[in-house]
């Protein structure tokens, strides 16, 4: 069982410089500590700075100021080689598009991050067809993306972000493209493999119904948790 990341953020600032406008403020002081192991849903208006909120902890983008730690680490400290080993080796991002490959069968898709590693081919290719058979793609593995279902997609999507066993599975509005029952199945997926495989789990979503399924919910506006 994976250990689940402990991540903190201590008056983190991030600040956007388009080329030709006025800087728009992003985050604005955020203090945030989530336990290992602990399901959290980031909530709040469009433009309050969720998704900005999740690259930082997940390593696609740096702080203006502040410290972002996981299990210890501060960000900000690390090379560009370490922070592309952690984002592969420690976190496991699931998007609303799931950025699936179309010319890559469901199994392929989720062995990519495996493929920039050195670790034992058959060990993770057997990780692969369990997690696959785990979210229900058992029949499914061989197709490729164009053959299955949006629900079907996202699944191949969460069985990639979970295949090089990461401490903190991050996860931006997995559900926004989704109806409701396909939704609420995924939901039940993402809480139930957070349990079983004992990964942090972040959620950004819109969605009331998703939130209230998670552990704790903080909501950001105007750059600050609430």
């Amino acid at each position: 069982m994976t250990t689940g990341a402990d991540i903190l953020l201590s008056q983190v600032t991030k600040t956007y410089h388009p080329p030709r406008g006025v800087p728009v403020p992003v985050l604005r002081g955020v203090d945030l500590h989530v336990g290992a192991g602990e399901t959290l849903a980031i909530t709040g208006p469009s433009g309050s700075g969720k998704t900005t909120l999740l690259q930082l902890i997940g390593a696609l983008d740096t702080a203006d100021s502040g410290d972002v730690r996981v299990n210890g680490r501060e960000l900000s400290t690390l090379s560009e080689t370490d922070r592309a080993r952690f984002r592969n080796r420690e976190i496991g991002f699931v998007f609303q598009a799931h950025h699936l490959l179309p010319q890559l069968t469901a199994i392929e898709n989720v062995l990519v991050p495996a493929w920039a590693t050195r670790t034992v081919e058959e060990e993770r290719h057997a990780r692969a067809v369990r997690l696959l058979e785990r979210v229900g793609l058992r029949d499914r593995m061989r197709h490729f993306p164009g053959q299955l279902s949006g629900g079907e997609q996202q699944r191949v999507a969460i069985a990639r972000a979970l295949v090089m066993s990461p401490c903190l599975l991050l996860a931006d509005e997995p559900t926004g493209a989704l109806d409701h029952d396909t939704a609420q199945s995924l939901m039940d997926l993402l809480l139930e493999l957070n349990r079983d495989e004992g990964a942090t789990l972040i959620l950004v979503t819109h969605s009331h119904a998703c939130a209230e399924r998670m552990g704790r919910r903080v909501r950001i506006c105007n750059g600050r948790i609430e």
